[in-house]
């Protein structure tokens, strides 16, 4: 028998020295979440409750019972029901981390005047219509308070609603002390095995007061898709490369984190990051390899209209050239892209097979898995197999033989430049170096910190699509492009529950595309069906929370879940900058009218594929939106997938007219793109065809998907890596030159 694979632990950092609510204001708080998830007990003969639902013994048991369905353990479908979070302290260390560390505190101070808003009773009476602190009332009371606002007219109650439910349910699931044991949810993914990954030597500062000098050839900041071919071709060329990253690698032994420390670690804000009107929730990797250390090993090459679109509209003419063809190509070959190897699970399977008897146009989506089979769904958490062949592991490793240098935990402040001659060079980077901790971790207090200078002959800012732009716009660049530009690919979710246990977070994530409604506007734009990851965070959180006893019973069915979501290409557009108090990103952005109207397209054709795929239930994610049953008589027809089907078609009605309607539904976004845009004239974009910014003279480019024109429409990572390797090429060239005219000189 194989030994337990044994996962080091990678706790998060301690939560801040001081509360960022307030003793009155955590009441409110908790009392909110324990209306969300609350105690679920038996009503006692004579006997009210104030802090747990009481249902008649009827109703108890039959509760109890359905939870026994999915856990064969009496006394832990008990537990589940009497847990709330207010017992719970990890819980409430969560929400201080998320505010104190996680949140901008100009929304801390807003959500703290709700939350006083919701203590005093003249303003309590104005938000709930009841003349009692929120905190006073019993939870039957509040959970109606809550609901209340889902259904309100005014739509501030509305995104309260939507922001405090999926405050609770992200966190709780995090956190509970039952519900992975509801789930039977494992720890580890239960194929594969761990491998041990490559090993980095991290540039080390010694303690100093003034300010450490590095100087080499070329400086690449940040260490994800983008930066991986840059630093991987220069050094191969000879070149002395220094890649640095403001974040820490986290060896294989560790991966995959748990969701609470995922989240935390290997994620920006904690996965936190959110538009400022709370309509996108941002998913952004903060980790050594940036986003390549986190997504879901889908790569897909850049559709030919878009590359067409780019070459004819912006002027970007080498997108249509053989030369991009064959980087797009160098970047899958490296990779061993290949959908030869995959075994779709059964989120997957039901695209393709539901697409095909809805005649539909759908494919496997290729994987960067070096031809392996990769049957793991845990790579949000990062992936401990060493099979997904992103930058930590391919082009990071190949830039390491080759003489490249690393260096963890520095955060680059500004470019540097000179002038000479009036033309603006970019000479090096400066910022602080944090060490880690005296256990060797980064989350303690740093053993050295210390302010360092980088000193290059090239510059090359990967840092993302989030920080790109901030790096440029602190280092005193004034283009009115940076930061604008924005695209997100927002997405929605269609769920669907199976009589048959799935394990939703079994095998590869994403294998499989409905790209039968990527063209709604004969434009380029629409939506693609794709499956989401089966996290417990990924499906729980987003759900619409119609009641507690309702949300309780809902999460232990994940078993039988899957879910997939509809992504938009948009059209649409926003904005990033620097938040005022600490520089943070902050985002602007919400889907346009057009790009609601294509996910709703989507939506709908989810929701077939996976009605005619024999699911029993249908939800999705948008509030106000009713759940689709089967009835007992259609489950049990031989007839059960006729889309024809009354009931269906009237519940499709009800999605459409209900839309992604605002600020009610969350959307999320796991690819950010534009923000430092590719163009063919410095009126119109940040950099050159070259990745050269416009702004400066010499020395100083952007790689990464930051400079695309728009939204690639498919997963990014081959197009960021394609637009790398071709940038690279060119730098490689320049630098050729440059030296042999300083050897002539």
């Amino acid at each position: 028998m194989a030994a337990p694979v044994m996962i080091k632990d990678s706790p998060l950092a301690p939560v801040p020295a001081e509360d960022p609510l307030t003793k009155d204001q955590w009441r409110t708080l908790l009392a909110i979440a324990d209306a969300v998830v609350p105690t679920v007990v038996e009503k006692r003969k004579g006997k009210e409750s104030f802090s747990a639902v009481a249902l008649e013994s009827k109703e108890y048991a039959a509760v109890v019972a359905e939870l026994e369905q999915h856990t064969q353990d009496a006394d832990l479908a008990v537990k589940y029901l009497k847990e709330r979070p207010s017992q719970n302290p990890v819980f409430k260390e969560s929400l201080w981390r998320l505010f104190g560390e996680n949140t901008p505190k100009d929304l801390v101070k807003l959500m703290a005047l709700v939350l006083n808003l919701l203590n005093y009773r003249a303003s309590s009476l104005l938000l709930t219509g009841y003349p009692s602190a929120f905190a006073d009332q019993p939870v039957a009371v509040r959970e109606a308070i809550l609901l209340s606002w889902s259904q309100a007219y005014i739509p501030i109650y509305r995104q309260l609603y939507k922001q405090l439910t999926a405050l609770v349910k992200q966190t709780w699931i995090r956190t509970s002390p039952t519900v992975y044991s509801v789930l039977k949810f494992p720890r580890v993914p239960v194929h594969g095995k761990p491998t041990p990954g490559f090993e980095y030597d991290f540039i080390q500062i010694p303690p100093g007061s003034d300010a450490e000098v590095i100087e080499t050839d070329v400086v690449v900041v940040g260490s994800g898709c983008g930066s991986g071919p840059i630093a991987k071709n220069l050094a191969e060329a000879g070149n002395r490369v220094l890649v640095v990253d403001k974040a820490y690698h986290w060896p294989t032994d560790h991966l995959p984190m748990t969701e609470d420390s995922g989240w935390g670690h290997l994620f920006m804000n904690g996965g936190a990051l959110f538009t400022d009107d709370s309509s996108v929730a941002i998913v952004a990797g903060a980790t050594w390899g940036g986003g390549g250390t986190v997504n879901w090993s889908a790569s897909l090459q850049t559709q030919g209209f878009v590359r067409r679109e780019w070459a004819e509209q912006d002027g970007l003419r080498f997108f249509t050239s053989s030369e991009f063809q064959d980087c797009l190509d160098t970047i899958c070959k490296r990779m061993g892209v290949s959908s030869a190897a995959i075994t779709h699970n059964k989120a997957n399977d039901i695209l393709l097979e539901g697409s095909r008897r809805l005649g539909w146009a759908a494919k496997p989506v290729p994987q960067n898995t070096g031809g392996k089979q990769h049957y793991c769904g845990y790579c949000t958490f990062g992936c401990a197999s060493c099979e997904k062949q992103g930058p930590i592991v391919s082009w990071l490793p190949d830039a390491a033989r080759a003489g490249a240098k690393f260096m963890e935990g520095f955060d680059v402040q500004k470019v540097l430049f000179e002038e000479r001659g009036g033309r603006k060079i970019a000479t090096g980077v400066e910022g602080i170096w944090s060490s880690r901790d005296e256990h060797g971790s980064p989350t303690g207090k740093p053993l050295t910190r210390r302010k360092v200078v980088v000193k290059a002959k090239r510059v090359v800012i990967s840092a993302g699509t989030m920080q790109s732009p901030l790096i440029l716009m602190r280092s005193g660049l004034k283009n009115k492009w940076i930061g604008r530009n924005l695209r997100l690919h927002p997405v929605t979710f269609v769920g669907g529950v199976y009589e048959e246990e799935i394990r939703p977070w079994e095998g590869g994530i994403l294998t499989a595309v409905v790209n039968e409604f990527e063209n709604l506007d004969g434009k380029g734009h629409g939506a693609k069906v794709e499956a989401a990851v089966g996290m417990p965070t990924a499906l729980l959180s987003f759900s619409t929370w119609t009641g507690g006893v309702n949300y309780k019973l809902f999460a232990p069915r994940l078993r039988h879940m899957v879910a997939h979501f509809s992504m938009a290409r948009d059209e649409g557009s926003g904005y990033v900058y620097p938040d005022r108090a600490d520089g943070r990103p902050r985002v602007v952005f919400t889907p346009s009218k057009a790009d609601r109207k294509h996910i709703i397209e989507g939506l709908v054709a989810a929701a077939k594929i996976n009605y005619i795929m024999g699911a029993k239930e249908l939800f999705t994610t948008v509030p106000g939106v009713p759940s689709f049953k089967r009835s007992d008589a259609k489950a049990s027809s031989d007839n059960t997938n006729d889309m024809n089907d009354p009931a269906f078609n009237a519940w499709l009605d009800i999605v459409r007219k209900r839309g992604v309607p605002d600020p009610d539904t969350v959307f999320v976004s796991a690819h950010q793109m534009g923000t430092c845009k590719m163009s063919n004239s410095p009126s119109k974009g940040v950099v050159d065809p070259k990745g050269r910014v416009w702004e400066v003279d010499e020395g100083l480019y952007v790689a990464d998907a930051s400079v695309f024109p728009s939204a690639s429409g498919v997963n990014p990572m081959v197009t960021n890596m394609g637009i790398s390797e071709w940038i690279s090429r060119n730098l490689v060239k320049g630098l050729k030159a440059n030296d042999s005219v300083q050897a002539v000189l």
